[in-house]
């Protein structure tokens, strides 16, 4: 079995307009994650579940020691948060990701090998 990482990516529109949501429309999307969720991890696919990850104060660390505020909303792509899970393959992990919730709201899942140190390729 190996892992993959599931990585969400919203668009700064997406994530601009999940500001303005009802507080219904917020469980909504919340109970349609866990449910995903819980789907993985029913199967005992589910390695780490991951965060969410946080836009305020964040920082961006570049060479020379530069080091600016980030991500920025108005970018036209960011990660908003991960998880892993344990797949043969990674089409079994993309079938997995297809049914990801970001996917109705206009955001797109990477799937990515998780390689391990020992692995040169």
């Amino acid at each position: 079995m190996k892992e993959f990482a599931l990585i969400f990516r919203v668009n700064g529109d997406a994530a601009a307009s999940a500001a303005d949501i009802s507080p219904a429309e917020m469980q909504e999307r919340m109970t349609s994650w866990s449910n995903w969720m819980g789907g993985i991890a029913a199967r005992d696919r589910l390695s780490y579940s991951g965060h969410r990850l946080g836009i305020r104060e964040s920082k961006a660390v570049a060479p020379g020691d530069v080091v600016t505020d980030g991500p920025y909303t108005e970018v036209k792509e960011f990660i908003n948060g991960f998880m892993i899970v344990k797949a043969q393959s990674v089409d079994e992990a993309v079938e997995m990701a297809k049914s990801c919730p970001i996917l109705f709201g206009g955001g797109k899942v990477e799937v990515r090998p998780l390689v391990a140190s020992d692995d040169n390729n």
